[in-house]
């Protein structure tokens, strides 16, 4: 192992002392990590705060088998160690990377392959933002759904991380994003993210909406980060051969469905979680991510936009605005 200077033994954490409310995330003292073969040690300057991190804490979403029991699955900062037979970075770099845990910590070991460079022109909170949310996007709108130029995409959750990152690909790859949001407020910055057009779900019906954005066609691609009774309103809202991609169920579970209008369509509805998959996956996903995604940032045509920042301390804080949904973009943690 390398390192640029010397590294303290003990380090901060926010950890989860027992399933519950925000208020069960404590700060901690755990021992530093140390970089395996092919990973590096990463000072976090920041990391990002998701809803896998908040069912994890309600108990209902555990770490993977080997994966540390912190929260946290994105961050970017400093890389200070590294292990052997790493051959892309060095102490001293600086990275965003994707992890199955311990982001909610001043320090965090990631596989060489699930980190890549912090893009030209952004901040280390900024570079923060983006593993999870554009991991998932990619992954699910364009591996999985292959969304093509001049296809129409409805997207749910139209401001949250998942919802904008996928708002500002589709459109940066030539589809049209339309999207469902809560307020109005939230349909002005949907706007502001490239949508087309923003469907307010509590004072409009998207489907009806979407067929009449659609000359009744509908959506090529739909984005679900909800399930429940979006399940089939989505299948009515789909396009003949449409695809829908699930990435998230917080309307709960289907407990009963009519698939005749699946067979009907000829619809695929596909489903993903990113946690669980090797570090061979994610390093596949971040190969796309830097030829396809990177120069975006980099030359400033896509950006993370930032809602609100707290001490890794106040993490509690942090859940309890995600909870709330008022928020718009992301809402990360920093160390000092």
């Amino acid at each position: 192992m390398s390192s640029a200077d010397a590294l303290p033994e003990t380090m901060k954490v926010m950890a989860i002392t027992a399933p519950g409310a925000p208020e069960v995330l404590t700060l901690e003292e755990r021992p530093v990590p140390q970089p395996g073969a092919g990973e590096l040690l990463v000072r976090i300057a920041a990391a990002g705060v998701n809803r896998p991190d908040v069912m994890q804490r309600q108990g209902s979403y555990p770490p993977p088998p080997g994966a540390s029991d912190l929260p946290g699955l994105e961050f970017a900062g400093e890389v200070v160690a590294i292990g052997a037979e790493v051959k892309h970075y060095r102490p001293g770099d600086s990275v965003c990377a994707l992890v199955a845990g311990g982001a909610y910590a001043e320090y965090a070991v990631v596989h060489e392959s699930n980190a890549l460079p912090v893009p030209a022109g952004l901040s280390l909170v900024e570079a923060a933002a983006l593993p999870e949310n554009f991991f998932t996007v990619w992954v699910n709108l364009f591996q999985r759904a292959k969304l093509a130029a001049g296809e129409t995409v409805l997207i749910h959750g139209g401001t949250s991380g998942i919802g904008s990152v996928s708002t500002m690909l589709a459109r940066a790859f030539g589809a049209r994003p339309l999207v469902t949001v809560g307020s109005a407020d939230k349909c002005r910055a949907a706007l502001r993210f490239g949508a087309d057009a923003a469907i307010n779900y509590r004072e409009q019906d998207f489907v009806a909406e979407v067929k009449r954005l659609t000359d009744d066609r509908g959506a090529d691609v739909i984005v679900d980060l909800i399930a429940g009774d979006y399940a089939a309103r989505n299948m009515q809202a789909a396009a003949v051969e449409g695809r829908i991609v699930q990435i998230g169920v917080q309307g709960g579970v289907i407990n009963q469905l009519n698939i005749m209008p699946l067979m009907m369509k000829r619809l695929t509805w596909s489903g993903t979680t990113l946690r669980a998959r090797s570090v061979a996956d994610k390093a596949a996903i971040a190969r796309d991510l830097l030829a396809q995604v990177w120069p975006l940032l980099s030359s400033g045509q896509i950006k993370p936009h930032i809602f609100n920042t707290f001490p890794l301390a106040e993490a509690a804080r942090a859940h309890r605005l995600m909870e709330s949904s008022e928020h718009i973009g992301k809402i990360m943690l920093v160390n000092s």
